[in-house]
């Protein structure tokens, strides 16, 4: 059941969103205005651009394999889509910081493989947790976030119950990807592409407390 489930469970899918929610931001903000944590909008450029073809197309195409082949990361070390405890989401935390942190580098250096690299953790996440006790989770984007409060508060207004800790968990995820942009509109105008090392140091954060949790859990 939903309800029996630890609370670190929102807590990490609010700062994995959070975390979103600043990559994304250095996206609009720096990567020619493109999101990079989700891949609606890229698919639609792409579509754009494939009767022209040229090193745009091929650029939009790398950004979108390169999400893909993150999510098969994140499926090759979870190893299964629902959350449980016990998963190594600390080894693909580490690996998303280690992503992040590449691409940050690689665009200060001036190339766009850094596109491919921040693409690839946000890949990496949204694979990390798809379903949560039947709820399907992304805490990469808010689309279907936003549908799913939509369709909760459509039922309350007809007067059927709805799943309170299931509203809670589309919230955490909706505040804390909005709170990211927040923090990386603040932070792009003083560190610009270096604001990427606060998602990617949240990542390892996360990772750790994962990590000691795993351990206080395993030793009783």
């Amino acid at each position: 059941m939903i309800s029996k489930l630890p609370k670190w469970v929102e807590y990490g899918t609010f700062f994995l969103a959070l975390l979103a929610g600043i990559t994304n931001s250095v996206g609009l903000l720096g990567f020619q205005h493109q999101s990079i944590s989700h891949l609606s909008g890229t698919a639609t450029l792409l579509g754009t651009q494939l009767l022209a073809f040229n090193d745009t197309t091929w650029h939009l195409f790398f950004i979108i394999l390169s999400f893909v082949i993150g999510s098969s990361l994140s499926s090759l070390i979870v190893g299964c889509t629902a959350l449980k405890l016990g998963r190594h989401y600390n080894f693909a935390l580490v690996l998303e910081s280690l992503l992040l942190f590449t691409a940050m580098i690689v665009l200060n250096e001036g190339s766009q493989w850094g596109h491919y690299f921040a693409s690839a953790a946000c890949g990496l996440q949204n694979g990390l947790v798809t379903t949560y006790s039947g709820a399907v989770v992304r805490t990469t984007h808010v689309t279907g976030v936003l549908t799913d409060l939509g369709i909760m508060l459509g039922m309350k207004l007809k007067g059927e119950v709805i799943h309170r800790r299931r509203l809670a968990l589309y919230l955490f995820i909706a505040f804390g990807f909005v709170f990211g942009g927040v923090i990386g509109g603040y932070a792009y105008p003083f560190l610009g592409i270096n604001t990427l090392a606060i998602p990617a140091t949240l990542c390892a954060l996360l990772a750790f407390f994962y990590s000691i949790y795993l351990y206080q859990h395993n030793e009783h």
